[in-house]
């Protein structure tokens, strides 16, 4: 399998420093929407969706108007998944699977642009989608975002070991090298994407974290806006602390057959750009 890492909406949140850790307090942030492109032998598969194309002529509608002003989104067509796939060379027709660690509007909002893909997502979190139980969860997901009725496949929390993970394989017309990974907290379906690369794996992490600090094996840390907005924005806390830990510890102790990444940060994806 061919693998590329692609940013699929760039975030500009306020209070630089206090977000990704570089000087500069009185400027933006950056943060990203790191999806892979998977080719395999005969299709091709998309983890994760980020913002949409649909984001940057409807944004209001598609994202909301504090996700969109607060954050000061580039709203670009050339980093839409969808645009990325063409100048790859391939027709939009050819992602017959999108593979998703969570329904949140910055990982589905691409949805929208293959219409025809199945949808890989776990079953808590569809049923979280589709019968909010609280506030955070009426307001986290984007009614738009679905409204063409996305082919969904759905799996329980059950699965083979995998690095001390139970892990789903066999994921309905997907190769065995792709799994979801159940990793809840984040919201009650939050998962994990792991890849086999043939050279190692990859775990896309989705939200189980925001800033790369905090797989760090030696010095764990974040920062103080990233640290808030977890807490602010979890399910469920006992699990999103248990689960960071778990990634954390995989890290170390299988940093050297596992890449772990998240879905925000911009330092890892520049890592997995070369």
């Amino acid at each position: 399998m061919r693998i590329h890492h692609l940013n699929c909406g760039t975030l500009r949140p306020p209070a630089g420093r206090l977000v990704d850790g570089k000087p500069g307090l009185f400027r933006r942030g950056e943060m990203v929407c790191h999806c892979l492109l998977i080719e395999t032998d005969t299709e091709l598969v998309l983890v994760e969706t980020g913002l949409g194309s649909l984001a940057t002529t409807r944004p209001v509608e598609w994202l909301g108007s504090l996700f969109v002003r607060g954050l000061r989104l580039p709203l670009s067509q050339e980093e839409t998944a969808l645009h990325q796939v063409r100048q790859l060379g391939y027709d939009p027709a050819d992602v017959r699977h999108i593979v998703l660690t969570h329904l949140d509007l910055d990982h589905a909002g691409g949805l929208a642009d293959f219409p025809d893909a199945t949808v890989h997502v776990a079953e808590r979190e569809l049923d979280a989608m589709r019968n909010p139980r609280n506030r955070l969860e009426r307001t986290r997901y984007r009614k738009a975002q679905f409204a063409h009725g996305p082919k969904f496949s759905s799996y329980t929390a059950h699965g083979e070991p995998w690095f001390g993970f139970d892990a789903v394989r066999d994921l309905v017309g997907l190769p065995p090298e792709i799994l979801l990974v159940p990793l809840a907290g984040h919201t009650s379906g939050h998962s994990g994407v792991a890849v086999d690369t043939g050279e190692g794996w990859l775990l896309n992490a989705g939200d189980t974290y925001f800033f790369h600090g905090q797989v760090d094996p030696v010095n764990p840390r974040t920062t103080p806006g990233l640290g808030l907005f977890e807490r602010v924005m979890q399910t469920e806390a006992e699990s999103r602390r248990h689960n960071l830990d778990r990634v954390r510890q995989l890290v170390r102790n299988h940093g050297d057959e596992v890449t772990v990444f998240c879905a925000h940060d911009a330092v890892e994806l520049t890592r997995s750009l070369g």
